[in-house]
């Protein structure tokens, strides 16, 4: 059941919230055990907030489709009252006094929040593999990873122990668990959801958005989250407009571009071939294909590799002295990151600009839609440092998961996850539909469009 379809159950009064939130509660609980997916529960908050909200629907309240709706949340979103360790040793008895904004907004909403979710260590990975509170585990196959660093965030959302998740993206956090998991998921246009209230890692790439199992969901949610907020400097102004999307959306006159010189390279044979049976889907659905050269992305993610480190570094400069309390994975990274001379960072922000600029030139002035894989692997195995292609290519784990996603940090595009098939190894294989900031919506209604085509969503792991 999706999280739309408990929407329409809970009104026509089939199931209520305090029923949803005892079944979700109940099977994170038996699969803790299998995929560690959760660091905290807050079954007493839960409850609390599940009897609220059918109160409010006996009485005729409705808040939006989120009320009653059990969520999680990655634990670097502050809840007032909870533990928010970041997945990190140095912040594992830190309590806020307040919550984010988008808890905030999600508990304005009527969501019923059943507890915090493991990450990569501080975010800064792709694995999960969290040396401090145990690896996080593919629901797929518990010896794969889920992807990072949402990587709670994905197998909750995967494994049916919420129906949405919160994540953080800032080299392609939501996206890769997306896409490892066989989830949705939504990295939104650059500060139209506050980051206020969350332990930052990159604060110019760092985007807070949800993992779902459908377009249709990740919309709901963003609807509920997204706006202004003046207690993020960094946050959009204007009021965003709530994205609607209707049954059977048309993409007729959409614009899809696909890149071979970049975005299809180094992928597995699989992966491209979905890409390519999508295109070929897509353009029977009503829109026009369009093949773009887009080799200079990579210079993008050059431009990540410098912005990133140095960010990172800035945020735990006051902790960096605490070196025991780094696991041996993340600490040099947050070292090297004090290494990049400020005239690189500076210089690297002026890239940037230049490369929006290009950005607009080069891909939306010629289409609405930038498709691509999200990954171009598959979930690796725990602990796999390289991984071999059919075609006998050897990648490395984070750059195979990283390299199609960190321009569009950069570049502060929303840039959208949505299950593409399934690969002969059983896995999930995954799309990302990418568009000019702002056209969030798009990317979602061509994701839905998708789904609704495919049913590839509907498919779930063998728990």
């Amino acid at each position: 059941m999706t999280l739309l379809e408990a929407a329409v159950s809970l009104r026509a009064k089939q199931v209520s919230s305090v029923e949803l939130t005892t079944q979700s509660l109940e099977r994170s609980r038996t699969l803790q055990s299998k995929l560690n997916a959760f660091l905290t529960f807050t079954e007493e908050q839960a409850f609390a907030q599940a009897r609220q909200a059918d109160s409010d629907f006996a009485k005729g309240i409705d808040h939006g489709p989120l009320q009653g709706i059990p969520v999680a949340a990655k634990d670097l979103f502050y809840t007032k009252g909870t533990r928010t360790t970041g997945g990190s040793k140095i912040f594992a008895d830190f309590v806020p006094s307040y919550d984010s904004a988008v808890v905030e907004r999600l508990r304005s909403a009527g969501a019923v929040l059943t507890g915090k979710l493991g990450m990569h260590e501080l975010a800064f990975g792709i694995t999960s593999n969290n040396a401090h509170y145990g690896a996080i585990r593919n629901p797929w196959d518990p010896a794969r990873i889920p992807g990072g660093s949402s990587g709670g965030s994905g197998a909750a959302v995967s494994a049916g122990m919420v129906f949405a998740a919160m994540g953080s993206d800032t080299g392609g956090s939501i996206r890769i668990p997306a896409s490892y998991c066989g989830t949705a998921g939504i990295k939104p246009t650059y500060g139209l959801v506050s980051r206020y209230g969350t332990m930052p890692l990159g604060f110019s790439l760092d985007h807070m958005g949800p993992l779902a199992q459908t377009s249709r969901d990740c919309a709901a949610v963003l609807n509920a989250i997204a706006g202004p907020d003046a207690r993020d400097a960094y946050c959009r102004k204007q009021p965003n407009e709530a994205i609607s999307i209707p049954d059977h959306p048309s993409l007729a006159g959409l614009r899809i571009a696909y890149s071979s010189d970049f975005l299809l390279e180094a992928v597995d044979p699989e992966i491209r071939a979905m890409v390519e049976s999508a295109l070929r889907a897509f353009h029977e659905w009503g829109a026009t294909i369009v093949e773009l050269k887009l080799g200079w992305l990579r210079e993008v993610v050059a431009v990540s590799h410098v912005l990133l480190p140095a960010e990172a570094a800035s945020v735990m400069e006051p902790h960096l002295g605490r070196r025991e309390d780094f696991s041996p994975e993340v600490r040099p990274l947050f070292e090297a990151g004090r290494l990049i001379p400020a005239v690189d960072y500076l210089q690297a922000q002026k890239l940037r600009r230049l490369y929006r600029a290009q950005s607009e030139r080069d891909i939306w002035s010629h289409c609405d839609i930038l498709l691509a894989p999200s990954t171009g692997i598959t979930a690796p195995k725990i602990g796999e440092q390289m991984v071999t292609l059919s075609t006998g290519q050897q990648l490395e784990v984070r750059a195979a998961s990283t390299l199609l996603v960190r321009a569009f940090n950069v570049l502060g595009t929303p840039a959208h996850s949505v299950v593409g098939g399934f690969h002969s190894n059983g896995l999930p294989m995954s799309l990302q539909l990418i568009a000019k900031p702002g056209a969030d919506a798009k990317v979602l209604h061509a994701g839905a469009r998708f789904e609704e085509e495919t049913g590839h969503f509907r498919r779930r792991p063998p728990l």
